[in-house]
């Protein structure tokens, strides 16, 4: 082995090394985690600090240090839990619009087709709305010297074109059919919505789509309540189904508002962190009536809490697949060089007792591919298939109901997985974007057919794919080279739903899209079946 990949093995090795060191002798002074601790690594230079200054004035070649420290970095928190990590400067700021619920910019949804650049949807009320900003037009231009059509750009590219300081300005060329339009915006404050969707799946019965937990979700949650509540709802449906999660503080506000009287919501304690009680304090705007939860193998942490809280309370039926299994808690640390460090510094336990953090004794490869192997095993087919549970991970509500720790939500209602959903040709269908080209296509070309419908209700009651459409779409598929010939009928009727729910979506964002995709969800109709037969 030569010099150099000698270094490059074993230089990550070694600053894990000095970084452990540096992290066990800062652990070891009186005030951990605060500006006394910051002042001992400022007074006295590391191990790390010491090699990283060495191979900066003494190596023979050439290195890349703010790489390498990364390299070791990880290699660091690679022998810690799964969910401490390290985020690199260039990465913090989207983390963190996603978890703050907004951005700054210009408030478009786009796609690239044919390297344009094409205005898929306007944030209505937005800068570009304001700005007179259309759905179709295509851009060519950026600040002037920017030309951004028949080049490789990248979706990235635009994003970071077109984003900016709130009250900046964006000069843009648009083509709006044949003709040049010229188009100065002024960026504003853009919402990333947690709640995608908000409507009555039944009478009587609401429906709330949450997508995550973020900063505004709270606030989203009551304004969709009380907008339901105004439509005669008494019954309600969540949907966590892949929601991963986001702010514990999103969740247990959230919680409150269903779970009535004073009670543990939930409780994080780490060795080095004292426990935290998490409690309702106040009346909610659900706290009556029947609740149902909806979950699946990608509803993590956050989502798991108000899941937790209100299968353990007795509150609520929860209705789907095992949740994720992810109970630790983590704190971020911001680093000198603008990175962040997401450190566990706790784990959360339910009313019940229970953690539900599923084991990562066996290393990450093994934790990662853990959903995976649910699915090889049958467990998304058949709730027998779920994997045994050690009788000393049982608990028990105050009705009574068995309850389990040491690897997610169990559901009370369990409801398979529909295969039939993602047959190859669908999933080379969506993985070559032609769902997306040919509805982008078809809403430009037919925009104002569009207008005649009051609202996605009714777009979801008139509208139907015809024949000629589906024609069109497999027109389509095939010139992207998709054999449509393997279609089936369950396929033939899949993509009539995914176009409809789509074109929905066009005119009436996410909350268009899950009220025509939801339509015959089989989770949706037993949750709405299981709240109708309670009293």
């Amino acid at each position: 082995m030569s010099d150099n990949r000698r270094l490059k093995v074993w230089l990550p090795l070694m600053f894990a090394f000095a970084l452990a060191l540096g992290m066990y002798l800062g652990h070891k002074m009186p005030a951990a985690r605060n500006s006394d601790s910051a002042s001992f690594f400022l007074n006295r230079r590391s191990s790390l600090q010491e090699v990283l200054d060495l191979l900066k004035y003494n190596y023979v070649d050439t290195l890349d240090v703010a790489s390498i420290q990364e390299e070791a970095i990880e290699g660091l928190l690679s022998h810690l839990d799964p969910h401490s990590v390290y985020i690199p400067p260039a990465d913090v700021q989207e983390v963190n619009e996603d978890l703050d619920g907004n951005f700054e910019g210009i408030g478009v949804e786009f796609n690239i087709i044919r390297d344009t650049v094409n205005i898929l949807s306007v944030i209505a009320g937005g800068p570009s709305d304001a700005a007179g900003v259309l759905t179709g037009d295509k851009i060519l231009k950026v600040d002037d010297s920017v030309n951004v059509a028949g080049k490789n750009i990248t979706a990235e590219d635009i994003r970071k074109l077109l984003r900016g300081p709130r009250n900046s300005t964006v000069k843009t060329k648009m083509l709006r059919g044949s003709k040049q339009v010229d188009i100065t915006i002024k960026r504003g404050l853009i919402p990333l919505n947690s709640v995608d969707a908000a409507y009555m799946t039944a009478p009587g019965v609401g429906y709330i789509k949450i997508s995550k937990f973020a900063a505004t979700t709270y606030t989203e949650f009551l304004e969709a309540s009380r907008k339901l509540e105004k439509l005669g709802m008494q019954k309600l449906v969540i949907d966590l189904r892949q929601n991963g999660g986001g702010l514990l503080d999103a969740a247990t506000r959230l919680a409150d508002e269903v779970l009535e009287g004073s009670k543990l919501i939930v409780y994080t304690q780490g060795k080095n962190s004292p426990r935290q009680d998490y409690k309702t304090t106040r009346p909610g705007v659900f706290e009556k009536g029947s609740l149902a939860i909806l979950i699946d193998e990608g509803s993590a942490s956050a989502s798991e809490v108000l899941a937790g809280a209100v299968q353990d309370w007795d509150r609520g039926i929860i209705v789907g697949r095992r949740s994720f299994g992810k109970g630790l808690v983590q704190e971020p640390f911001e680093l000198d060089n603008g990175a962040t460090l997401r450190l566990t510094i706790a784990r959360y336990y339910l009313p019940s007792g229970r953690s539900i953090q599923k084991s990562y004794e066996n290393g990450r490869e093994a934790y990662e591919e853990d959903i995976a192997n649910r699915y090889s095993h049958g467990e998304f087919l058949n709730r027998d298939s779920i994997r045994p549970v050690d009788s000393s991970l049982q608990f028990k509500t105050p009705g009574g109901k068995v309850v389990y720790g040491g690897g997610g939500i169990m559901p009370d209602v369990f409801i398979p997985f529909d295969t039939t959903r993602y047959s190859d040709v669908l999933t080379e269908l969506y993985n070559r974007n032609v769902f997306g080209d040919y509805v982008y296509q078809y809403y430009t070309a037919n925009a104002s057919e569009f207008s005649g419908y009051k609202d996605a209700s009714a777009f979801n009651r008139e509208f139907q794919v015809s024949d000629k459409m589906l024609a069109g779409f497999r027109t389509l598929a095939a010139e992207e080279g998709v054999n449509m010939a393997r279609a089936t009928a369950k396929d033939n009727e899949e993509i009539r739903t995914r176009i409809k729910a789509l074109l929905a979506r066009q005119r009436w964002r996410s909350e268009g899209f899950y009220e025509v995709s939801n339509a015959g969800d089989p989770v949706i109709e037993r949750a709405v079946k299981e709240l109708q037969e309670m009293k």
